[in-house]
């Protein structure tokens, strides 16, 4: 829990200090939150199937917002960028739509 603590403050911090992103980053910073996001209900729904394993949140939060990322880096090298873009941010929507879903099921069901 106290990654995702960590993870929570983060996110406070940013907002409240409103830090510059270098222009560089810029491209890819929507593809990190959502790689986050897609990290951090994997966690959730885990916590609530009592598999949950911190060491496992930071891996899976690591790589997938470098393996996001680098996935988009080389869209745009390849001059396909936006496609990319677009198949990542689906990709792991649909991830967190579906561990959205199960963590639903599991608060209803009991």
């Amino acid at each position: 829990m106290s990654a995702i603590l960590g993870l929570i403050l983060g996110v406070v911090a940013g907002i409240l200090l409103k830090p510059d992103i270098p222009i560089v980053l810029q491209p890819y910073l929507p593809i990190m939150v959502v790689a986050a996001l897609d990290a951090l209900m994997g966690a959730v729904r885990s916590y609530f199937e009592r598999s949950f394993s911190d060491r496992v949140f930071v891996v899976s939060f690591i790589s997938n917002v470098i393996t996001a990322t680098l996935l988009v880096f080389l869209g745009n090298q390849l001059g396909v960028g936006s496609q990319l873009s677009t198949a990542v941010i689906v990709v792991l929507g649909i991830r967190i739509f579906s561990n959205v879903s199960a963590i639903r099921r599991f608060i209803f069901k009991g």
